[in-house]
């Protein structure tokens, strides 16, 4: 059968596109970007990529006629506008009125649990969303989803953050609020077997897993998990933005995402029925289990995909080509070279630089720089990278993007997503067993160009012992 797929760089469709593809499926994925598209070459006779911006409505016309299905999987309520809902329903018109004219037969959309009467504007989004699709003349198969555990998913990476710097909580009330969380692995089966399975069409159903529980409660499940001893203690004084704030501090989040969270937190999210779990023979595994699949994934360096690639998760705008060709008019540039021994070692430590790795030298300023961005409402550097040996366009990589990555030839090049006067790349090529390194600066104003001159007596011992070790 012939899919299209939307949103195939995010969270759900990085792990929904290779079951697609396995399952023997023609897939066409939608990108905004396909210099960020990855997917490996095995599946490519079966796999068709377009670019699409479900914002410009003529974009869509890159969409093929001939597809049977359609998932919709396009959320962004950690992106940079205020006014994402607005977005979110300007997209799924125009994702709509393309799709009527096609000859597909099912639109599969996944939304979020909505059985509340006071909806946080996150979850109202999903149900405006929800609310338009419905009015397509094609079947629609509506899944509502609350919590979602799995390694790499935004809810996770935040649970997994508090309970590992926090021997001891103070939280806001609503830690107490009830939800039912769902493993991805049951997302996915649910999403696969819903595929132009008639007993679905223009249905909405609550999906879950078989544990209602607190956040407090997912909090000290997952201490459990990993054998540590937590204490956590709720006070009613703590306001939303408060509550935002210290997501924000402690956790990888964004403030964007934070905000969202917080907001959607309030509200309990469970499902209203389970008959969609006999309809498509699906059982869905407890959050125990969920967490130890989730920390063995960790554990083996083997996740899928993770919510700090997409794009919403920093500061980054437009799309990645956009800043493939590094400037060098009006730049201050540090710029190093050294002759290298062994290649492959050499390229090897570019490609594991940051997160666990580190930066190889002067680790501490590092951090520091990464904490200051974070007080200034900047990444911080506490997103890491999602593996750590390999690295892909799109990825993030503690408080930088990448931009471009080709192993081969032995380029990496990063943009930052901090916070800055100014916009900054730092580039490694190898050209003639030779390693050139380059950090560039593209001040804005006078306060672009004193910043520079500010951190400029660090980068002597910074960038030359980081080229060093590199060669080591």
């Amino acid at each position: 059968m012939k899919i299209l797929l939307t949103g195939a760089t995010g969270y759900i469709g990085k792990r929904l596109l290779p079951m697609l593809l396995e399952q023997g499926h023609d897939v066409t994925c939608c990108v905004r970007d396909k210099n960020r598209f990855y997917f490996p070459n095995k599946f490519a006779k079966n796999l068709n990529v377009v670019e699409v911006d479900f914002l410009n409505a003529e974009s869509l016309i890159n969409i093929p006629d001939d597809i049977d299905a359609a998932y919709y999987l396009i959320h962004s309520m950690s992106g940079s506008a205020s006014n994402y809902d607005e977005l979110e329903s300007i997209s799924a018109n125009n994702f709509l009125e393309r799709i009527t004219k096609t000859t597909a037969q099912q639109l599969i959309y996944l939304s979020g649990i909505v059985n509340d009467v006071s909806l946080s504007k996150h979850l109202s989004s999903r149900k405006a969303v929800e609310d338009i699709l419905r009015n397509a003349i094609i079947p629609t198969t509506t899944l509502r989803a609350g919590i979602i555990v799995g390694s790499g998913s935004a809810s996770f990476e935040i649970i997994r953050d508090l309970v590992d710097k926090l021997p001891v909580m103070i939280t806001p009330k609503w830690l107490n609020t009830k939800c039912q969380p769902i493993a991805i692995s049951d997302v996915l089966q649910f999403l696969t077997k819903s595929l132009l399975n008639p007993l679905t069409y223009n249905q909405s159903f609550d999906i879950g897993g078989p544990d209602i529980l607190t956040y407090k409660e997912m909090l000290l499940q997952f201490a459990k998990a990993k054998k540590l001893k937590r204490y956590i203690f709720t006070i009613p004084v703590m306001t939303p933005k408060l509550s935002s704030y210290w997501l924000y501090f402690v956790t990888s989040t964004s403030y964007k995402l934070a905000t969202a969270l917080v907001s959607s937190m309030k509200v309990e999210v469970v499902c209203s029925d389970n008959r969609i779990n006999a309809l498509l023979n699906v059982n869905p595994i407890s959050y125990k289990e969920s967490l130890d699949r989730a920390l063995v994934k960790i554990k083996e360096d083997d996740i899928v995909s993770s919510w700090k690639d997409s794009l919403i998760s920093g500061q980054f705008q437009g799309n990645v080509s956009q800043y493939l060709k590094v400037p060098k008019k009006d730049c201050f540039i540090d710029r190093r070279k050294r002759k290298i021994i062994n290649r492959s070692h050499t390229i090897d430590r570019i490609w594991s630089i940051g997160g666990e790795t580190g930066w190889y030298y002067g680790d501490w300023l590092w951090s520091l720089r990464g904490f200051i961005d974070k007080i200034f409402g900047g990444v911080g550097a506490r997103r890491g990278r999602t593996h750590k040996n390999e690295i892909h366009p799109g990825d993030a990589l503690d408080f930088w993007r990448v931009v471009y990555a080709n192993k081969e030839q032995g380029k990496l090049v990063l943009y930052a997503e901090m916070k800055l006067p100014g916009e900054a790349w730092l580039e490694f090529k190898i050209i003639n067993n030779t390693l050139y390194q380059a950090a560039t600066f593209k001040p804005k104003g006078i306060l672009g160009k004193l910043y520079w001159y500010s951190v400029l007596p660090f980068h002597g011992f910074i960038f030359n012992g980081m080229i060093n070790k590199l060669i080591g």
